[in-house]
């Protein structure tokens, strides 16, 4: 028997449906990586949110990919276990105790909060971290940052297989160098090499900002390569979107056709992204 009372309008719902079809045709097969960022993760019902939102785009079709941050819950085991912390140009120094730490809190606490997640809404998802199957080789970033890295080599084998088995892949953003040494590397940095590595259709940089804001601190819908570096050089885009506007022109130079930067505290924000006319954040092309 039928429920017949409802919370929405059930007309409104199906016009919705019909509504997402070009956009769901638009992405069939496509490969969607998803930069989720410490502070949008949120509490346990915006983490069911999100992982509901993963599970449906993978059922209508995308390929998805989490790559996941950490900061916060770092900071708070770092502060739990007396580890001093410091940041060099936006980047954690880490030392061998923090790189501990790092590896702990970003290959089980987070990691697995976000693969059960997922599963719990119908989903098949399985974490790992740039060291597995080598997928992600490293240098050291800078001299003052200790066990920092940047990517050198990618290695993308392992996610086209656990795409052909409808697997999500979770991935922390840990790699290694040629001598076995772990690396902690910037969330943002791995996913949009990453991306690249895949040819990914798109990026959502899921963050705690609505998107890019010019001069007014109004949010742009849509930037090209050159207006990014040019607001950059105004002093436009500054502090914590620098790094994020970093990885998105690395990205779409590496072949991502396109980088989102929207927020992810809001609800369904990848869906609105996909699936709907106007989007939602910031949308930069070459």
């Amino acid at each position: 028997m039928r429920m017949q009372t409802m919370t929405r309008d059930p007309i409104a719902t199906a016009r919705t449906l019909s509504e997402a079809l070009p956009y769901l045709q638009r992405y069939d097969g496509a490969i969607v990586v998803i930069k989720l960022g410490g502070h949008a993760m949120g509490s346990d019902a915006a983490m069911e949110t999100f992982a509901r939102d993963v599970v449906l785009m993978q059922q209508v079709g995308v390929n998805p990919v989490i790559v996941h941050g950490g900061g916060p819950a770092i900071n708070a085991m770092l502060k739990r276990l007396n580890i001093t912390s410091e940041f060099v140009g936006g980047k954690r120094v880490t030392d061998a105790a923090t790189m501990e730490v790092v590896e702990m809190v970003l290959s089980g606490q987070i990691n697995k909060r976000i693969v059960q997640a997922i599963n719990a809404q119908g989903g098949k998802a399985l974490g790992l971290s740039g060291k597995d199957a080598s997928m992600i080789t490293c240098k050291a970033a800078g001299p003052d940052l200790g066990f920092v890295g940047e990517p050198v080599d990618i290695k993308p084998e392992i996610l086209h297989t656990l795409f052909q088995d409808d697997a999500i892949p979770v991935i922390a953003p840990l790699g290694f160098d040629h001598e076995g040494q772990t690396y902690n590397i910037n969330g943002d940095t791995a996913a949009g090499a990453i991306a690249a590595a895949l040819g990914a259709d798109r990026l959502l940089l899921l963050t705690d900002v609505d998107g890019v804001r010019d001069a007014s601190g109004e949010v742009v819908t849509e930037l090209t390569a050159g207006q990014i570096r040019e607001m950059t050089r105004a002093g436009i885009i500054a502090g914590g979107m620098i790094p994020k506007t970093e990885t998105a022109l690395a990205a779409i130079e590496g072949g991502v056709r396109a980088v989102v930067i929207l927020d992810g505290r809001a609800p369904n924000a990848t869906l609105l992204e996909l699936y709907t006319e106007h989007g939602a954040g910031t949308l930069i092309r070459g």
